[in-house]
């Protein structure tokens, strides 16, 4: 497991990461929303409750890019995070497809690669890790015009996670085994907005990727 004991994780993003963030629905969860991010802080918590970990979530509705960077010093550099893992793009995306004539609304790639290659910048050399968490798609065909521009943005974000030794979750691949058995309707309304089973699929694969195990056993 990559998170060392004290470390101060946090989470940074759009509806998905906030997830009701401001209304807490349990004792000790303040702050974190209802979804993946509870999800792990409760499986990390109760999991390596020697970690003593710090976990903080500053996901805004809505997002898109343009919206972090405005925040970026408030939300992360002045909160001075050890790890840091940011899930951006749905809205950056999405906007483009259901606001088509709302033109100031839409963040296309270059923007999008670009502002992203400088927030990383502006922090990466203070993290002891970042991850970095692609925008998905609730569809399950790949040529379907929003997925296929999403998955667009997802390589982008691969881009920079090689370019600054971050670790990547391509969270539209974790949803692939659930298409198998299940149409997209059983997680979503809108093919954006995940149920609890959806949010425990990028919490597995966030957990995954940092090398969480069940039987614990962290090095402090």
């Amino acid at each position: 497991m990559k998170l060392q004991k004290n470390d101060k994780l946090l989470f940074i993003g759009d509806s998905i990461t906030d997830c009701g963030r401001e209304h807490p629905v349990g004792e000790g969860s303040s702050g974190l929303g209802h979804g993946y991010v509870a999800q792990v802080y409760a499986l990390l918590r109760s999991i390596y409750p020697e970690l003593m970990l710090h976990i903080q979530n500053v996901g805004n509705s809505g997002n898109t890019i343009r919206d972090l960077k405005q925040r970026w010093d408030r939300d992360v550099i002045d909160l001075k995070p050890d790890w840091l893992t940011i899930m951006i793009g749905i809205n950056d995306v999405w906007r483009q497809f259901d606001r088509p004539l709302s033109a100031d609304s839409h963040v296309f790639l270059e923007e999008y690669e670009s502002t992203l290659r400088e927030l990383v910048s502006s922090v990466r050399p203070n993290l002891k890790g970042l991850v970095l968490m692609t925008p998905y798609y609730l569809e399950a065909n790949p040529e379907d015009p929003m997925r296929a521009t999403m998955d667009i943005y997802g390589e982008a974000v691969r881009r920079v996670a090689n370019e600054f030794d971050a670790i990547m979750v391509d969270t539209q691949a974790a949803f692939v085994p659930f298409w198998d058995h299940f149409y997209t309707s059983v997680l979503t309304y809108d093919r954006v907005h995940p149920d609890a089973t959806g949010h425990m699929i990028l919490s597995k694969a966030f957990l995954d990727a940092i090398g969480f195990e069940w039987s614990g056993g962290a090095k402090s």
